[in-house]
């Protein structure tokens, strides 16, 4: 059996030294800013008068710390985005409101998508339960899941942010995968910044009525997950 040449297996032990110290950063910085900070920001971003008061105070930097929040809540799953993104329409109403939380939302999946590629199942592993892993390992290794990751990123009471973790690993091209990845977050993103800027307006009729309809299907995608699963599974198998 022919040895490996030794530059070659000193090159990879560097690149396993490299990756396994920006896995430990990486880690690192997500458990500091869960622990200091998710609490704070989803009780800030709870109150939409609290928030607007925070997000005014930067002056010419509040449409960029807003963005800001976004890119957070996609990277780190334990703020829940849909109070940041309803904020967002009532801060800025819902046609700027929407474009600062598409531009929040695909930097925060740039940087989840590229992190788990560069860093592989390990961040999967430490950032998401088995369970999870379990639920959606048929996507790793699906050419053809195109079709199924724009229904999971579609269909209320899934995951969204850590399947775009998971998505990294998969072999979707960067590309297909972020127009897939808006195409199917835009309709959720509308219609919270719709609810923010009739809060905002006291359009109070309108905007239950929009969040009602967004609460039955959220409860249908929650409730009826693991048979929509199954059909996904089912499919990715044919």
């Amino acid at each position: 059996m022919k040895r490996k040449p030794e530059s070659v297996i000193n090159t990879s032990k560097k690149r396993f030294a490299i990756q396994l110290f920006l896995f430990i950063l990486f880690i690192g910085a997500i458990v500091a800013l869960t622990i200091l900070y998710a609490p704070a920001i989803t009780r800030l971003v709870g109150n939409p008068d609290h928030f607007r008061q925070f997000i005014d105070s930067y002056g010419a930097l509040s449409i960029l710390v807003f963005i800001g929040f976004q890119v957070l809540q996609v990277i780190i799953a334990a703020i829940p985005g849909e109070f940041v993104q309803i904020a967002g329409g009532y801060i800025f109403g819902t046609v700027l409101g929407t474009l600062y939380s598409v531009i929040g939302i695909m930097i925060g999946a740039v940087i989840a998508f590229f992190t788990a590629r560069l860093l592989g199942y390990r961040v999967i592993a430490a950032l998401i339960s088995q369970a999870n892993i379990d639920k959606f390992s048929f996507l790793l290794n699906n050419k053809k899941g195109e079709m199924i990751v724009f229904l999971l990123f579609l269909i209320p009471g899934l995951p969204k942010d850590i399947l775009v973790y998971i998505a990294g690993l998969s072999p979707l091209k960067p590309f297909r995968f972020f127009v897939i990845f808006l195409t199917a977050r835009l309709p959720g993103l509308v219609g919270s910044s719709l609810i923010g800027a009739n809060i905002q307006q006291k359009n109070y009729v309108f905007a239950l009525v929009i969040f009602i309809v967004a609460c039955v299907l959220f409860m249908i995608g929650l409730f009826s997950k693991d048979l929509i699963m199954r059909k996904l599974k089912g499919r990715s198998d044919d």
